[in-house]
């Protein structure tokens, strides 16, 4: 099957020749008007995909309590600049600022800001966070300065990749051009990448990836908080060894697609490399660790047992259902992994075990 999007994208493949995978990924999710995050409403049963935000308020109360620590941490600055990029329907954020409301001096201080494209979801936001009147971006970039308390909560998978594969011959990246019917199909290029440096050596038949748009925003990160001083908590899917292998996958209404199928109707998503981020920030960063350690580290059992105390038993039910989601080893606990980035200037972060990485 087909969509305008994927006619738009043949047209410019036609007068110009193949595109990236990031290229493709760019159009299909960000297109001004088709782009699948411009248009869609992803979230929920009735999108494509569900958040951790959703699945509990434990997930943004436990997070918003690791705000309000690093914003002490910081010396309680006022303003601080708190950001959330990709903040779905403002669940996230609504929890996290509900469960911080005793903090003392911490409301008055926040300046919100949220990084979204998408016109839909901005209403939802609204309408969640109406007491807090944010201010929308459609970058990071045009968050103002100022010291930095930034959340990003399945924000970074979304960001285009490139893919390659390793030939005899070397690495050679994967595109995206015409079938002899006009339709989209996937291809080798024909020369080696000049990216062949960034890979590395592998056997033939290796696939790996890489985010340019992660790395430029983890280095624009980075940059601010080394320079105006705050963290960063990056959640997202990925394992060990991501970048390393082809991840790129596609999903609508809840099950796989096919990459290529119906651009702007399709959610793209790539497993984060959480190494190369660290790497780009260029500041001290702690773990990555899996959702599940942290979580736990932060009490996630002990609030699940607070509110099961005189909730009704389908309710605790669904309380524990939630829990085991969020942390089993089998669902999201281990496949999600959290990453912090800080400063030099304040105590390290609960939730890590790992001492900070060097990346300066």
């Amino acid at each position: 099957m087909t969509s305008e999007l994927a006619g738009l994208i043949a047209r410019r493949i036609a007068l110009a020749g193949p595109i990236s995978l990031a290229d493709f990924m760019a159009e299909a999710l960000g297109h001004p008007r088709l782009g699948y995050y411009r248009r869609a409403a992803p979230l929920g049963a009735a999108g494509d995909f569900t958040t951790a935000p959703e699945i509990s308020q434990m997930f943004g109360e436990l997070v918003g309590a690791w705000l309000a620590d690093r914003w002490q941490a910081m010396g309680r600055p006022a303003p601080v600049r708190l950001v959330e990029l990709g903040p779905g329907r403002g669940t996230l954020m609504a929890d996290a600022l509900r469960a911080t409301r005793g903090v003392a001096g911490f409301h008055a201080a926040i300046d919100l800001h949220l990084v979204e494209t998408n016109e839909p979801l901005r209403a939802a936001q609204r309408a969640a966070l109406s007491s807090v009147r944010p201010t929308w971006h459609e970058r990071f970039d045009g968050v103002p300065a100022g010291p930095l308390l930034l959340v990003a909560n399945e924000f970074f998978d979304a960001l285009p990749v490139r893919q390659f594969h390793r030939t005899p011959r070397g690495w050679v990246e994967r595109m995206v051009g015409l079938a002899a019917d006009g339709s989209l199909r996937l291809a080798l290029a024909p020369g080696i990448t000049p990216f062949s440096a960034l890979l590395g050596d592998a056997p033939p038949g290796a696939e790996a990836e890489i985010s340019e748009a992660g790395r430029s925003l983890a280095a624009a990160i980075g940059a601010r908080i080394g320079r105006d001083g705050g963290w960063a908590l990056i959640v997202d899917y990925g394992v060990p060894e991501a970048g390393r292998a082809a991840s790129l996958q596609a999903v609508r209404g809840h099950r796989g697609a096919d990459i290529l199928d119906r651009p702007g109707e399709t959610d793209l998503s790539a497993h984060v490399d959480f190494t190369a981020l660290a790497a780009a920030a260029g500041v001290p960063c702690f773990g990555p660790v899996s959702q599940g350690d942290f979580l736990r580290r932060l009490g996630i059992e002990r609030r699940a047992a607070v509110l099961k105390e005189r909730a009704p038993a389908v309710q605790r039910r669904a309380i524990d259902a939630a829990l085991a989601r969020l942390i089993g080893p089998d669902q999201m606990g281990t496949l999600f992994r959290v990453l912090a980035v800080g400063d030099t200037r304040s105590a390290a972060p609960a939730g890590f075990a790992e001492p900070p990485s060097d990346a300066t």
